[in-house]
């Protein structure tokens, strides 16, 4: 049996858009002689729908455009995600389904089981977990069939009581095929194949897999699909952050065979390798799927903005990127220079607006108010703000979609100005750390200097006020950001963290700062998602909570 992996990028309710791909790749398997061709995780419908899902006429759409997939199934057969009514009047009224066609027909329907209910995943808000598990037959073969996440209970800690390939297993299936929707983080890549081998050993079986690649708002898919054989060993992994169509032979005795070489990685992608494409692909695919085409953001010379202008001149063309500089009496020539030398470097558009006499205006209205207090953060943050309005008037004149700069440091801080520099459409670096972004940068420049090095070897700064550093009122950043780790991503008690050998006052003071910069966080855009746990959509917490760990 010749099997086709669709590993392709779909757009959330764009039924047109994600039907013609699927019926291309239909089409174009049918071509090469393919009997089956294999589709992700409800790519009718994009993923995650969330709450399109309540709208029976969305779900009649999904229902619509598989009909019209279905037609196009002769001499051969399909299988793909979609959502389906569930018609029994207990539970939830909808099923996160996989249908699987043949000549022309629905010929079977799986469920899914296990529903992800943590992190960012909300499934079973919508979806009711099947509890019946059959194979399908075809071509003298038994398909053992499952959805993303009914693979996943092999791990430690299992997050259910039941496996559905317990019991398709006794059904004696001569492969599995699992269609998936998993997000990108930078670790995620290891973990998915470590789950996945572990079930082509278990039920000594070989495994197909395949995977969503683009992003949606905020999550990124990042492709990735993967074959084994039934020992465990990867056979052939697709290409990761691209879309791409493969084939497949499934022989008599269990073994695959394929025409292209095997493109299984004997080493992984570097964090910062895989970082930069997602960011890359998140960017891209938030302008795309928006319908926006020109970006903006206020370039300050330090090394945040530099790496989001160069992220977005590779995502989107430095054509389509507008760098502002907006210098202030407190901005230093030197960042002034390092702007200028990365726009000359990337050749992106940029504009020049002084903001000195702006924030002049604001602070002589003001002075009655202030009733001649010192200089203080009221007046610091006058001049993020002022950006803000400025950047923002040149969104509705132009149509662009501002880009926010602040990093995860910033962010679980709260090291940013509310309606000044914590605005954007979406946030670039929302979860990269301050760390990471050097890192970053030091990539950006891995074959030429785009990045003044200036932006990456001078102490960071707000420049709000004369001679600041960010370390006026933060850790240095290879502490913070482990703290902020350990504390977010790992659900460290603060007690935990210092026995890591972190000082105590540090600890409890940074921890402190992310639980009351929460009310910050829920005003500020969405962020791209590269990280286990990202905040955002991932990590909800009450704003009011006096809890401290």
């Amino acid at each position: 049996m010749k099997i086709a992996l669709a590993q392709l990028n779909y757009h959330i309710g764009n039924f047109e858009s994600n039907t013609a791909k699927i019926i291309a790749g239909i089409q174009k398997a049918k071509a090469e002689g393919a009997d089956l061709v294999v589709f992700a995780e409800l790519c009718i419908c994009g993923y995650p729908a969330r709450d399109f899902l309540e709208f029976t006429e969305f779900i009649n759409l999904c229902e619509e455009a598989a009909q019209k997939i279905a037609a196009e199934c002769i001499g051969i057969a399909c299988i793909l995600g979609i959502p389906t009514p569930n018609h029994n009047p207990q539970g939830k009224d909808l099923n996160n389904s996989a249908y699987f066609i043949e000549d022309g027909k629905v010929k079977a329907i799986v469920n899914k089981a296990l529903l992800p209910n943590y992190d960012v995943f909300d499934e079973y808000r919508y979806f009711e977990p099947s509890t019946q598990f059959n194979c399908i037959d075809f071509k003298g073969k038994r398909i053992a069939l499952t959805i993303c996440e009914d693979l996943w209970n092999t791990i430690e800690n299992p997050l259910y009581i039941t496996r559905p390939m317990d019991v398709l297993i006794e059904q004696q299936p001569d492969v599995m095929i699992n269609i998936a929707a998993s997000p990108f983080a930078y670790n995620h890549d290891e973990e998915r194949i470590a789950i996945l081998s572990d079930n082509a050993q278990r039920y000594k079986l070989p495994l197909f897999y395949v995977n969503h690649v683009g992003a949606q708002t905020e999550l990124i898919f990042d492709g990735g699909s993967l074959v084994f054989d039934s020992n465990g060993k990867i056979a052939d992994e697709m290409p990761y952050f691209a879309e791409d169509l493969k084939y497949y032979t499934l022989a008599d005795d269990g073994s695959i065979s394929f025409e292209h070489a095997s493109t299984a990685k004997e080493s992984r992608q570097t964090d910062i390798e895989q970082i930069h494409q997602g960011l890359i692909l998140g960017i891209r695919d938030y302008f795309h799927k928006s319908g926006f085409k020109q970006a903006i953001l206020g370039l300050s010379g330090g090394i945040d903005s530099a790496v989001v202008c160069a992220l977005a001149a590779e995502a989107l063309g430095p054509e389509n990127v507008m760098a502002v500089l907006l210098p202030s009496k407190f901005s230093s020539d030197h960042s002034i220079k390092d702007a200028q030398d990365l726009i000359t470097n990337l050749g992106c558009l940029s504009e020049t607006v002084n903001i000195a006499h702006i924030t002049d205006a604001f602070e002589q209205q003001l002075h009655p108010q202030f009733k001649n207090l010192p200089f203080n953060i009221a007046e610091e943050n006058i001049q993020s703000r002022s950006r803000a309005v400025i950047l923002m008037a040149m969104c509705n004149k132009f149509g662009y979609i501002l880009l926010n700069t602040s990093n995860k440091s910033e962010a679980a801080v709260g090291y940013g100005t509310l309606y000044g520099d914590m605005c954007g459409g979406i946030s670039v670096l929302g979860d990269v750390y301050k760390t990471q972004v050097f890192q970053l940068a030091r990539y950006i420049n891995r074959n030429k200097e785009i990045i003044p090095i200036n932006s990456i070897v001078k102490p960071p700064s707000a420049e709000l006020r004369p001679g600041q550093k960010d370390t006026d009122s933060l850790p240095e950043y290879d502490v913070l950001d482990k703290i902020i780790e350990e504390y977010v991503e790992k659900r460290c008690s603060s007690a935990q963290i210092i026995k890591l050998g972190y000082e105590s006052s540090t600890v409890q003071r940074v921890i402190k700062m992310i639980n009351n910069a929460e009310h910050k966080r829920y005003q500020t855009p969405p962020i791209l998602r590269v990280s286990p746990k990202a905040f955002g959509m991932g990590r909800r917490m009450p704003i009011v909570g006096k809890y401290l760990a």
